[in-house]
């Protein structure tokens, strides 16, 4: 896998990874105040989903990484086979 392919791995990774983490813990406020959306998130702590995000992508990242190296999962093979 090349720098930029595994670059762009990580980021798609890492897009995909966060929309699963952001509903993680999300409780609505007791009390919302006037002018204020009742479904917000309370405490949305996006700095800690966003360190689980980069930690959890970057395992994703490194098994994809060894899948391919390993050739395990193969693009060149089944690029030829479409090829054909």
């Amino acid at each position: 896998m090349g720098l930029f392919t595994g670059i762009a791995v990580y980021l798609v990774l890492w897009w995909i990874v966060l929309f699963t983490v952001l509903p993680w813990g999300v409780r609505p406020p007791d009390n919302p105040g006037p002018g204020h959306v009742p479904s917000a998130p309370a405490n949305p702590r996006l700095r800690q989903k966003f360190v689980a995000t980069t930690l959890l992508a970057g395992v994703f990242w490194g098994v994809v990484f060894l899948l391919i190296e390993i050739e395990i999962v193969s693009f060149r093979d089944l690029a030829n086979r479409l090829a054909r």
